[in-house]
């Protein structure tokens, strides 16, 4: 085939609407609800919106409670609009998965929105659903937490700031600086600093004197617009200060400053090296991360007039973010979401620049796909099996072979139609994130008793009902049986991070001490919820010499007591 041929079939290449909406509707809501909620931070961050609801007093939506003590490592909005989903949908795994759902969406609707304004609607749609499948946006659309909700705050202030400066209309730079106080009251401080670091250095980068650098901002001092910024992300942080006197040195320096340095108290995060997040970005593009290798056959050659300085600000809104993330000594795989928009519309624009890209670069992804995957299989056969674990009714390493081969049967053929069928091209490749997202959510559900307290709280309520429920030692790692037992639950000798700081601020019933609970388990019926990671302590230590195992669900025990009246 030759160039012009080639050129002529990338053309007809047209992505319809109705396609981008089916990819994303399917990627982000189905069964958005069937897996139950997970233990650590999901559990976490399901609980308190419950806990909002719950206390019937206006302090609690001011200073948020988790299992009945103050948590103030982040800012409430994710947390009150999740409460809201809760009390419009009721409380439920998909209403808990509602909002960050939503924001994923959002980003979506942003990215096509941006694609037509930029001219470009052909790479917005491609960028929508490079975004929305991608492996490990999918992932984060359908899990409760923080960050799919300053995705989409975070990119919609970066675009109108982008439009604000290309076009001089206030009305742009307003809706940024609201959407940017949106941002901050998602995720706290570190919201400012991604957008002043993408902001700064793009306008240092284009502007050709320091008066131009001084005229930006002025500009940016807009008084509508500070107003605009201040009335959404004031009034939170005076009231939390107000409310907990303590709030503004917890907030401020221990969760945004010390955390970035990796001295915040606790210490409950990973720290990695600074290459940490670069082979994570191909791993949450997947497999669309992949074109890039097609890319490297065709130079650039961009068909439309094209906007000024576009090119060096999708650059830096997506490699500021990273870079920052880099050297911070605070890491997680869930951090790296947020660049996401800007380096999909990034691979979008760069191959419709190219007219698409060759015949090698279509297929090439797919045959690479295919021998990876078959090279997995091998490995699959000798990993460790999970004791006790089905998925789909299959043993573990059946189920694992069967969605290799299946990887490698649908990359050869998602190549074959890119190939043979240019209206299709790229696209054919929608074959693997679909398939890897239902095997993935098959494999969730085969793991709910390991990664969720929802049978150990339906035995708790249906077989002992009567008895007061602790968890021994490890709340995190069992964190949504609050969720699930619509009520704070006691923690015996705790070793909780998210725990801490409630617990030192207030005195509570909550945290106890072995002794306090042999004492109680003279009169009261009692159920303890131990890991098996603890179990040979619990069962060592002479203050629960009345209780004995009740019931094993995944790598819990419930413990009961014997009273002596």
């Amino acid at each position: 085939m030759d160039h012009g041929r080639e050129i002529k079939e990338f053309r007809r290449l047209r992505i319809p609407l109705w396609l981008v909406w089916a990819v994303a509707l399917l990627c982000v809501l189905a069964l958005l609800g069937s897996s139950a909620i997970l233990d650590n931070n999901e559990g976490l961050y399901a609980e308190i919106p419950r806990e909002m609801l719950a206390a019937h007093d206006w302090r609690a939506w001011i200073i948020p409670h988790l299992n009945g003590l103050p948590y103030m490592e982040k800012p409430p909005l994710l947390y009150w609009l999740t409460a809201l989903s809760f009390a419009v949908f009721g409380v439920s795994e998909w209403s808990a998965r509602l909002v960050p759902a939503l924001s994923s969406l959002a980003c979506v609707a942003l990215l096509l929105w941006f694609g037509r304004t930029l001219a470009r609607p052909q790479a917005g749609r491609l960028a929508a659903i490079v975004f929305v499948s991608g492996i490990g946006v999918t992932a984060m659309s359908r899990v409760l937490m923080f960050d799919m909700l300053l995705t989409a705050l975070l990119t919609a202030a970066l675009m109108h700031a982008y439009l604000y400066f290309l076009h001089q209309r206030a009305a742009h730079l307003r809706w940024s600086y609201a959407c940017l106080a949106l941002a901050l009251l998602a995720k706290g401080l570190v919201a400012l600093i991604l957008f002043g670091l993408v902001l700064v250095s793009w306008r240092i980068l284009v502007s050709r004197s320091p008066a131009a650098i001084w005229r930006d901002v002025i500009q940016c001092l807009e008084p509508w617009a500070l107003l605009v910024f201040l009335v959404i992300a004031v009034p939170w942080h005076v009231a939390a200060s107000m409310v907990e006197p303590i709030f503004a040195w917890f907030y401020f320096i221990n969760e945004h400053v010390l955390r970035f340095l990796g001295q915040r108290e606790p210490h409950d995060y990973y720290s990695g090296p600074w290459w940490y997040y670069l082979p994570r970005m191909l791993l949450y593009l997947f497999p669309w991360s992949l074109l890039l290798l097609g890319m490297l056959a065709r130079k650039r050659q961009t068909l439309e007039p094209e906007l000024p300085h576009l090119r060096s600000f999708l650059w830096l809104a997506w490699l500021m973010p990273l870079l920052f993330f880099s050297i911070s000594s605070a890491k997680a795989n869930y951090y790296l979401v947020a660049v996401m928009p800007f380096a999909a519309l990034h691979l979008a624009l760069a191959v419709e620049d190219r007219n698409g890209l060759t015949i090698a670069g279509r297929v090439l992804p797919g045959l690479l796909v295919a021998l990876l995957a078959l090279a997995a299989i091998g490995a699959a056969a000798k990993m460790a099996v999970h004791e006790g674990l089905r998925i789909l009714g299959m043993a573990q390493t059946p189920f694992v072979i069967g969605m290799l081969v299946g990887i490698a049967v649908l990359g050869l053929l998602s190549a074959v139609v890119a190939w043979r069928l240019p209206r299709i091209g790229v696209l054919a490749y929608l074959t693997l994130p679909l398939w890897i997202t239902g095997a993935l959510l098959a494999v969730l559900l085969a793991l709910e008793p390991w990664i969720s307290t929802k049978q150990t709280a339906t035995y708790l309520q249906t077989k002992l009902p009567e008895r007061e429920v602790y968890l021994y030692r490890e709340f995190e790692k069992q964190s949504s049986l609050p969720f699930y037992l619509k009520q704070p639950v006691g923690v015996i000798d705790s070793v909780s991070n998210d725990l801490y700081w409630g617990n030192k601020l207030r005195r509570n019933e909550i945290m106890v001490s072995a002794a306090t609970i042999a004492k109680r388990a003279e009169t009261k019926p009692l159920a303890v919820v131990v890991l098996d990671a603890t179990r040979k302590d619990f069962e060592a230590d002479p203050h629960f010499a009345r209780f004995k195992s009740e019931k094993r669900i995944g790598d819990s025990w419930i413990f009961i007591n014997q009273t002596s009246r």
